[in-house]
């Protein structure tokens, strides 16, 4: 099995349901003589999961007899919610998250005020929802209630 195969079976430790390359941070995996160079992009600068990501990857790739593994870090370009597959936004839903929209491009007005709310909820796909919080269980969700089945969700933002 080639360390790339392995690398994209890793599951992200905030959201178990996506693997790194499903949520887009998995950015290249290069097999050498040497040894193998893992590249992952966080999913923004301080991501408390980066160091679980890095173990988890030397480990499932020491598993596959991969003895000489390094991880590296690329902030440049920065990740963006857009790199989160297709299949990674249908996993989300899934899950009862929210997937995230297209990320916005240009620059982005500073309002001091909560943006409007027009997440789809992924039990009844009403739009009809509000944001409960900024920050659901780790900074890159947001806690939201749908107005008409009730039910509060998560999603991940965009950024």
């Amino acid at each position: 099995m080639s360390a790339l195969t392995v690398a994209e079976t890793v599951v992200d430790p905030e959201l178990p349901m996506l693997t790194l390359a499903d949520l887009g941070v998995l950015r290249s995996v290069d097999e050498s003589a040497e040894g193998v160079v893992v590249t992952l992009t966080p999913t923004y600068l301080g991501c408390p999961a980066l160091e679980t990501m890095r173990a988890d990857l030397v480990r499932a790739l020491a598993s596959a007899g991969y003895a000489d593994v390094e991880v590296r870090t690329a902030l440049h370009p920065a990740w963006s919610s857009d790199w989160i597959s297709p299949a990674g936004k249908a996993k989300l839903a899934e899950a009862g998250i929210a997937p995230p929209g297209p990320a916005p491009r240009g620059p982005i007005p500073l309002t001091l005020t909560a943006p409007a709310s027009n997440v789809a909820c992924p039990r009844c796909a009403s739009t009809r929802t509000e944001i409960l919080s900024e920050f659901g269980s780790t900074a890159c969700k947001a806690l939201v209630r749908c107005r008409d089945c009730g039910e509060p969700f998560e999603r991940v933002k965009e950024i």
